[in-house]
């Protein structure tokens, strides 16, 4: 009997456990390009042009910077709704703050956007601190913060406060608002070797510790796959020429990625090293996934869900300083509905609103996606009124989708 278990062949894994894709994951990837590609039809071949890409890429930033640390935010089991009012009520600050007198103080744009990203902070931190150490319903103190903070912005200010400062507008991908290209490669090839070095760096911690690791085959496949997505991100982003070049014997310039989605990345890429590798982000899902086991593993439940909505604020001032930058002002109505857009990135990247459970890399796809499905139907003349019901249809049927995800795992 034990020489036929021996002998026994061993099981075949199906190529999706082989590769170890998550479903939802690739479920995602796949409706992205469903989505690309649909798009890419009826806009009559403008939707994928380089110049529409480098677009999406920097219209994506924003809700990219925000989307990750409402990940965490979920997962630690709470909400903050009131993320769009923040960053309209931190532009608006920033905005005053750099703007020439009479109108602003005259500051120089570094101190306005520090002094921003303490408000940001300093209101994330109320919000958590209410919540942890006075058990108000994250819900209700973000809810009374959005109403707060949307008409404290036309308090602050009631009309549009702009142009700003032209160094400040780099943020936002304005003037010269782009790394060029020779950056853009070195960016895109380092990019490349740190995921390199970090695959296979893991595959031997695993091995080491005799964890399952993925064949040789699979491994190779899925970083080749990763390697040619990062080439053809930097190839479109330098295949798009600034403006005003490359006509009337004018030289072709290339633009390369601009500044707010090397932020974007930037912000993504710590976070998802954080939740991997440090001990904050271990915390994080151990209270998601059981508050009452962490606090008994001695993690301080309450202070860190102070530091998460701390972060939550960071992360919200930093967005607003990059979306006043681009748009070069800073109106009252400024992150309007935005906190939406943000909740619904990462629920369709696969963020379980229950709690426990959510990954940096499917919200930043969520939100590329909702960027896309807004960037798209602008661009087919669809009215903005009727592009929240299809974003709305699309969020109802990513939330179910996860339902049935976590009931197929066992999960709630």
């Amino acid at each position: 009997m034990q020489n036929a278990e021996k002998n026994r062949p061993p099981e075949r894994r199906s190529l999706l456990a082989a590769l170890g894709v998550d479903n939802q994951l690739l479920t995602l990837l796949l409706a992205l390009v469903v989505v690309w590609i649909g798009f890419q039809i009826w806009s009559g071949g403008i939707f994928l042009s380089p110049r529409n890409l480098w677009t999406l890429t920097a219209q994506t930033a924003v809700v990219g910077i925000m989307v990750g640390g409402m990940v965490l935010v979920i997962v630690a089991r709470q909400i903050d709704l009131g993320v769009g009012s923040v960053l309209g009520f931190t532009a608006m600050i920033m905005a005053l703050l750099q703007a020439p007198p009479p109108i602003g103080a005259g500051l120089n744009w570094i101190l306005a956007v520090l002094i921003g990203i303490a408000v940001g902070v300093l209101i994330g931190a109320f919000n958590g601190y209410l919540s942890a150490f006075w058990g108000v319903p994250a819900f209700v103190v973000t809810l009374a913060g959005m109403l707060v903070f949307r008409n404290g912005t036309f308090s602050v200010s009631s009309f549009t406060i702009g142009p700003l400062d032209e160094t400040f507008q780099i943020l936002g991908g304005g003037i010269n608002g782009s790394i060029g290209a020779t950056w853009t490669w070195i960016i895109g090839l380092a990019i490349i070797a740190f995921v390199v070095w970090q695959t296979l760096t893991g595959r031997v911690r695993r091995q080491r510790n005799e964890f399952s690791v993925r064949p040789v085959w699979a491994e190779a496949l899925v970083l080749g796959v990763t390697t040619v997505l990062i080439l053809a991100f930097v190839i479109v982003m330098n295949s798009y020429n600034v403006p005003g070049t490359g006509v009337d014997n004018i030289p072709a310039v290339a633009s390369g990625m601009p500044v707010p989605t090397l932020i974007a990345l930037a912000v993504l890429g710590y976070l998802n090293w954080m939740t991997r590798a440090t001990r904050f982000g271990r915390y994080i899902f151990a209270i998601g996934g059981n508050p009452e086991a962490a606090n008994l593993a001695g993690i301080n439940v309450k202070r860190m869900m102070v530091y998460i909505f701390m972060l939550m604020g960071f992360l919200t001032a930093i967005a607003g300083a990059v979306q006043a930058a681009r748009l070069n002002s800073a109106t009252p109505t400024l992150g309007r509905d935005l906190e939406l857009t943000v909740i619904a990135g990462a629920v369709i990247g696969g963020t379980v609103l229950s709690g426990g459970s959510g990954t940096i890399l499917g919200a930043a796809l969520g939100a590329l996606l909702m960027s896309s499905l807004e960037n798209g139907l602008g661009l087919v003349g669809v009215r903005t009124e009727q592009q929240k019901i299809y974003l709305g249809i699309v969020l109802l049927l990513a939330v179910l989708w996860n339902s049935i995800s976590n009931r197929r795992k066992g999960g709630r």
